[in-house]
């Protein structure tokens, strides 16, 4: 009885089920009392008011392949899903939707702000999750976590606590970047930098001395708040001004010219303004000459008291207003166009504000260099290694971490103050009463905790730290950590200093850093530019294992992805090819049980097929153990498509015809199976629907329920070299007959008659006649040959020449053809056969490429070279035989 496949694959209807099937069943989750050696991920936690883009589908679609891939390989494979509490974002979304019953959080007040907030975690903060589960992550999702979990909660207030009582955390006011329209401090890394076109307003300072100095700035509203004038110490030009006063024009206020020698005397006029409460230059050099720190805005970035008859104006209106004043009072000079870095807040894009602010901070330099010392002894390593160089040159120059938000939503600061006695008390519990008087006089700090800090300890405290838990023991450090290059300061540093603070070991011991995906132009995806694609519409498009294909074939370290439709789709065709090379197996199934353990194979397809799969098998490995997911994709593709289906199963139709002896096409139907079965398996990690929904019709034993739960394919040691070489001289000799066919424009259906000049066969390789004539059925077969004939001496026209690597051919064409023609012909086949020689020659003498590129593809063009030459040889003997 013979089984089919539906006719064609359709994923819209099998992705949701099987992924149901595969959840229901538990096959993500593992305990911590498995015996198996452990391989574990952290996911990098999205926001809970996120949903998924391409970023997140490449990063998630490669850690999915790597947990399944060694899920099959014999590990206990751990990925810990989660999501991060975003408190800037999720505020904000809040926010907008109180706004939308016209309510502020004020006027709700914090505790109910706070209930709000969870109520929409709970409705709405779940999308991006059920949004992985569409891309086939098989995340441990009964380990789901929540970056304000209580047992993560717990976590944060301990390391806040510990570091707090070693004089690790402290608070001071300093000068931070400042957000008006999220009322919050921001990190250095929560500030993006563009490029915006400015002014550069050039202005004169009156002295009390009666002289004027020209000073040039981009922010001529921050005058207000001016301290000093500064010149470099060597100028010339203002020696003599050095140490005078400056009489503010606007306000009651004077102030001193001073030297020093960070000032760049070729920018502007040479004299710069000196602001120290409002730019971080400045305020380096307030502390260096113990200059006024003058703050002239409110939180909302609104001119303050400090500006006098300017106040209340935002900092727009107040830029307008001074430069109106200048030109009034005569002393404005010019403005020119000047193109500057503006800082902007990451979250809402609003130009941030440099403010002295009191706020909390890391110490970070001690946590910093362990981190260091780490990544330097190859404790942690980075893949590729490029980023090792940029990790050290930032966390060498790493400054004290801002980690106070003035949001409600997040952790708030474990911080009490006693308003008896004046005491600070940091605690895990919360405080009722002093520690020191024993008062109940208390108050909370109101600030939240960065973000950063929450998921800087998520390695650890996903698995129960500050407990000693069996999973903390068995998952931690974790293996790998796949995440993209723009967060390796915001999250990789600080998890590899937290991790190493508190468990003494490094977190994990590779980070995989993937590259940015690009549009089909290259250019880096933006709303504002139109090009987002989102990663839903592919997949309801094209099918999530196409895309997830598509993603891994892309994936090449080092490069950025070039997001192409038109591979997708080609990507699509691939898993159709697939799926009919299933259905032809299927229809060519006598109703046997199929053994699972590896048959012997009797024919050349069955051996050469057998070998090729064991050299796949090791490349397929080599690229996943080594990151490499394209180069894995790749050869996978090459294999299932131009091997197995355009090659293998051709050939097999001769031995699973009715009328081949009952024993042969039995033994072809094993190893047609046990074949399919490995190349479903080694393909599952990177495609797991098709692959599932095929592998559980296969009429083969199968030891395990889920094609997830089969061993991934090792090597069966089964080597056919002989075989192989004779495989793949016929298939030369049956390309060359092709390429003939499709040259000259013949049906499929047109039978050539062939002769075969024997006697002149590559090095090392067995004679083409030896070979052909043995395997003769196949040749005819797929190089669409009438008539066959062995001879040894070239034939006369008509009979045109055809010159492969170990073959020289003539072919009776349909019509006569005369000798300046097939010259012509020949002419241009040597033209190709010199332009592979040069450039395989170029591509391997360019070290670059040699110290790069795997070494199995080196190989492959080493190889390639050798019998370009051959070729170039042959048609060169050709044309002079011809000629003579």
């Amino acid at each position: 009885m013979k089984q089919e496949l539906s006719k064609a694959y359709n994923p819209t209807g099998i992705e949701e089920g099987r992924y149901a099937e595969w959840e229901k069943a538990g096959y993500f989750h593992v305990e911590a009392g498995d015996p198996r050696h452990p391989f574990s991920i952290v996911i990098p936690p999205p926001n809970v008011t996120g949903s998924l883009h391409m970023g997140h589908a490449l990063d998630n679609t490669l850690q999915d392949v790597l947990i399944r891939y060694k899920r099959m390989d014999g590990a206990c494979s751990l990925w810990i899903p989660g999501t991060d509490h975003a408190g800037i974002a999720t505020q904000n979304v809040v926010e907008r939707e109180l706004a939308k019953e016209k309510i502020t959080r004020q006027q709700l007040g914090r505790s109910k702000f706070i209930e709000r907030v969870w109520q929409w975690k709970e409705q709405s903060g779940g999308r991006i999750v059920r949004q992985l589960r569409r891309l086939g992550a098989s995340c441990d999702w009964k380990r789901e976590r929540f970056t304000m979990d209580p047992g993560l909660s717990r976590a944060v207030r301990t390391v806040f606590v510990r570091l707090f009582d070693e004089g690790l955390i402290y608070r001071s006011k300093y000068l931070i970047s400042w957000c008006p329209r999220c009322q919050t401090a921001l990190s250095d890394l929560e500030v993006e930098h563009h490029d915006v076109d400015g002014q550069l307003t050039y202005f004169k300072y009156p002295l009390v001395s009666g002289v004027q100095i020209t000073v040039a700035t981009t922010r001529p509203e921050t005058m207000l708040g001016d301290t000093a004038i500064a010149v470099h110490p060597d100028d010339k030009r203002y020696k003599k001004l050095v140490g005078q006063k400056v009489q503010h024009p606007f306000l009651p206020r004077t102030f001193p010219v001073i030297a020093d020698s960070v000032v760049d005397p070729k920018f502007g006029t040479g004299a710069v303004k000196v602001t120290p409460a409002h730019d971080p230059n400045d305020y380096a050099l307030g502390e260096r000459h113990k200059l006024e720190f003058i703050s002239i805005f409110e939180s909302d970035a609104t001119t303050n008291a400090e500006t006098g008859p300017y106040k209340g104006l935002d900092r727009v209106a107040a830029r307008k207003r001074v430069v109106s004043d200048l030109k009034s009072r005569g002393l404005f000079e010019k403005a020119e166009p000047h193109r500057h870095a503006v800082g902007h807040c990451q979250r809402c894009r609003t130009v941030i504000e440099p403010r002295i602010s009191e706020q909390w901070f890391v110490k970070i330099a001690p946590l910093a260099k362990p981190a260091i010392d780490a990544v330097k002894k190859g404790d942690i390593k980075f893949v590729p290694e490029m980023w090792t160089k940029t990790y050290l040159e930032w966390m060498e120059n790493i400054r004290d971490w801002c980690i106070s938000r003035q949001l409600w939503w997040g952790h708030q600061i474990p911080v009490w103050y006693c308003d008896s006695c004046n005491e600070k008390s940091a605690s895990v519990e919360d405080l009722t009463q002093c520690p020191k008087c024993m008062k109940k006089n208390l108050r909370q700090d109101p600030d939240v905790l960065d973000t950063w800090f929450s998921s800087a300890l998520w390695p650890f405290s996903t698995l129960g730290w500050p407990d000693a838990t069996p999973d903390l023991k068995k998952f931690y450090p974790t293996t790998v950590l796949v995440t993209g290059f723009d967060i390796i300061f915001f999250w990789v540093a600080r998890m590899i200093m937290m991790g190493l603070k508190f468990t003494e070991k490094a977190p994990f011991q590779t980070v995989h850093i993937h590259a940015l995906i690009r549009d089909q132009f290259g250019q880096k995806m933006s709303k504002s530019k139109g090009n987002v694609v989102d990663p839903l519409e592919i997949m309801d498009r094209y099918g999530t294992d196409a895309f997830r294909f598509a993603l891994c074939a892309f994936a090449a370290q080092g490069r950025d992805i070039i997001l192409s439709e038109k591979r997708i789709e080609g990507y699509r065709n691939f898993i159709n090819k697939l799926w009919n090379a299933a259905r032809f197996a299927m229809g060519n199934w006598d109703g046997q049980k199929i053994a699972e353990s590896a048959p012997k194979p009797a024919t050349l397809p069955d051996q050469w097929i057998r070998h090729r799969l064991n050299e796949v098998i090791a490349e397929v490995r080599r690229g996943l153990d080594e990151y490499r997911f394209n180069e894995s994709a790749e050869i996978l593709y090459q294999f299932t498509w131009h091997e197995f289906c355009d090659w293998y199963l051709e050939m097999a139709k001769i031995h699973l015809s009715d009328s081949a002896p009952k024993n042969v096409r039995s033994s072809t139907q094993e190893s047609l199976f046990y074949v399919l079965d490995r190349m479903l398996r080694l393909l599952h990690p990177l495609i797991p629907f098709v692959t599932e929904e095929i592998w559980q019709q296969l009429p083969i034993s199968r030891p395990t329920p889920s094609i997830m739960l089969a061993q991934y394919p090792r090597d069966d040691e089964f080597r056919a070299p002989d075989s192989s070489q004779e495989f793949e001289t016929l298939r030369e000799a049956i390309v060359a007959l092709r390429a003939y066919r499709s040259a000259s424009k013949l049906p499929s259906s047109q039978k050539l008659e062939v002769k075969l000049l024997v006697g002149n066969t590559a090095p090392g390789k067995r004679a083409g006649g030896d070979v052909i004539e043995k395997h003769q059925r196949y040749f005819e077969l797929l190089g669409g040959i009438k008539t066959f004939d062995v001879v040894k001496k070239r034939p006369n026209a008509p009979w045109v020449s055809l010159v492969s690597e170990n073959f020289q051919f003539y072919v009776l064409p349909e019509r006569s053809t005369d000798s300046a023609s097939e010259m012509a012909r020949m002419e241009k086949e040597r033209a190709k056969a010199a332009a592979d020689v040069d450039f395989l020659t170029r591509r391997l003498a360019d070290q670059a490429y040699r110290s790069k590129a795997p070494p199995q593809l080196v190989a492959k063009d080493e190889e390639k070279l050798k019998y370009a030459r051959i070729r170039l040889e042959r048609i060169d003997q050709f044309l002079t035989s011809t000629e003579s």
